[in-house]
């Protein structure tokens, strides 16, 4: 598929799966639906590379990598998106993926050495202005709520999306390590995943979560859209995106799915954005094509690693 088919695909999908979280809540703890969410999306690739009689064993340094990428992307990053939509309307957490467009370069910068160049700068500023009007009521009403003796839970839920962006930026320039000990990209997905289910599992264990199966319905729709759509399809096409266009460039998917995920919490969630709110939307999707627009930044030898991340 072309790289624009691909960026379609995985923002559509991802711009419904904040939503189809929500189906999930109050039948397990958040870090239980995770864990089960990675372990059926790792056990369908696996599925898929062994009908396509690939080898599963891979060298213990490349599982190091996996093992990165999967507490970052597939571990911390879904524990605090889960946690946080107990308490923030699905929507508003999407758009708050959208500064993975201000995260992702600043680590390639930290951990290897990228260069920003300004335009990306100015995008970054462009989409979390957006962000800030998306959020401008709703964090007035919950600061004003907390000094009246509230319980602070959106603030809480806030801060949760945030930390979930920063991981999923940071396990998003992990992707090309990972790609440079395999091309085998359903192998080292599938690895990855499991990787970050097993630590989940370990984490929730450790939190006294119980592992139940719901009866709901609901709850198991949820899971097999969110563990073959949300998971290997959008993942696919993303890794894929990132192999082609850096991680700089793919990352600017996450700019495009919350305003899906605005539309969609308006029509089921009850969400009633104003005209502030609309024009923070605006202002997402222009710095989106600013941004794909944008010459790709020089990259340059890292200080620590033998390899240079090289950004198309």
């Amino acid at each position: 598929m072309s790289s624009p088919v691909l960026f379609t695909i995985a923002s559509l999908i991802w711009g419904s799966t904040f939503w189809a979280i929500t189906l999930q809540l109050g039948h397990t703890p958040p870090a239980v639906s995770v864990a089960y969410r990675f372990f059926l999306a790792a056990a369908t690739l696996f599925a898929i590379c062994i009908a396509r009689r690939d080898s599963l064993r891979l060298p213990w340094r490349t599982h190091r990598w996996m093992a990165l990428q999967g507490s970052l992307t597939f571990g911390i990053s879904y524990i605090c998106t889960y946690e946080s939509e107990q308490h923030v309307v699905s929507g508003l957490v999407a758009v708050l993926f959208a500064l993975m467009v201000f995260w992702t370069p600043i680590w390639s910068r930290i951990f290897f050495g990228t260069a920003i160049n300004r335009r990306t700068w100015a995008c970054g500023v462009v989409a979390t202005a957006g962000v800030a009007l998306l959020f401008w009521h709703s964090i007035g009403d919950a600061w004003r709520d907390l000094q009246s003796g509230g319980n602070g839970h959106f603030l809480a839920g806030v801060v949760l999306a945030l930390s979930a962006t920063l991981a999923s930026s940071a396990g998003s320039i992990v992707v090309n390590k990972v790609k440079e000990q395999c091309s085998n990209l359903p192998l080292t997905m599938a690895w990855s995943m499991l990787w970050g289910a097993s630590l989940v599992t370990v984490w929730a264990l450790a939190n006294g979560d119980t592992f139940v199966l719901p009866d709901s319905g609901t709850y198991w729709a949820g899971l097999v859209y969110l563990s073959i759509a949300g998971s290997v399809i959008a993942f696919f096409a993303y890794f894929t995106l990132i192999g082609r266009i850096g991680a700089n460039k793919a990352v600017y998917i996450g700019v495009i799915t919350p305003v899906l995920s605005v539309l969609l919490s308006v029509q089921l969630e009850g969400y009633r954005p104003g005209p502030i709110e609309f024009a923070g939307m605006v202002l997402c999707l222009a710095s989106v094509a600013w941004a794909l627009r944008a010459p790709a930044p020089k990259s340059v030898q890292s200080a620590t690693l033998n390899n240079a991340i090289e950004t198309p």
